[in-house]
């Protein structure tokens, strides 16, 4: 991969700056870690970055803060206290595994994203998301494909999200050792799907999903 070409890929400001420049002054990006785990809750992370004309002068108090999926888990730990040192508000929120099983995974990720919102200390004005949108919101909101790998805020709250669930998992993974919970974090990989066939599911199991719901009936 080129240089030129990995750059092309890095998040932009692009979307934070038309909003800016209509006069939106705080502006949420918003994601979510753990849709796809077949155990623990999913999380959800906003973001408001300073915004100003300066935008070269903010991409580089972010600078390497990218999809989280991108990566590394040293490279995400370094990046999460950078975000929570220099962002104007961080929110956290979760669903948890019992509403997952009770309203479904995208109903439960919409209200991670609320409880987030809810835990700013600064009011956003506009929001961006990652392929999702909030109904019911009396603020204009965007929704992006592939949000968390072009747009800086939504990449910022990936990085939130993701650290803080994987957080969540390793303390899962101290009070059950035999899962794995260190290494998957919760997704569905074969050494999970084998420590669900030896030792049945958790608490922590989401029932509502294929591979744990299969379990029931077969014991």
């Amino acid at each position: 991969m080129t240089q030129k070409h990995k750059h092309k890929t890095l998040p932009t400001l692009e979307e934070e700056m038309a909003l800016f420049e209509q006069g939106y002054s705080f502006i949420a990006g918003l994601d979510e870690a753990g849709r796809g785990c077949l155990a623990g809750p999913v999380v959800a992370a906003a973001v408001i970055l300073p915004l100003s004309s300066d935008t070269e002068e903010i991409l580089a108090r972010f600078n390497g803060v990218n999809d989280s999926k991108q990566l590394t888990m040293q490279a995400r730990e370094r990046l999460y206290d950078l975000i929570m040192h220099n962002a104007l508000a961080v929110g956290v929120g979760s669903g948890s595994v019992a509403i997952i099983d009770e309203r479904n995974i995208l109903q439960a990720t919409k209200y991670a994203m609320r409880s987030a919102l809810e835990q700013l200390s600064t009011t956003p004005q506009a929001l961006l998301l990652d392929a999702i949108q909030l109904p019911g919101l009396k603020i204009p909101q965007r929704s992006l494909i592939k949000g968390d790998a072009r747009c800086l805020s939504i990449a910022a709250a990936s990085i939130i999200a993701k650290v803080t669930r994987d957080r969540l998992m390793l303390d899962l993974h101290k009070e059950y050792p035999e899962y794995g919970f260190d290494q998957h974090k919760g997704y569905g990989t074969a050494a999970h799907l084998a420590a669900l066939q030896a030792h049945g599911a958790t608490p922590h199991h989401r029932q509502s999903f294929g591979p744990v719901r299969q379990l029931s009936f077969q014991s």
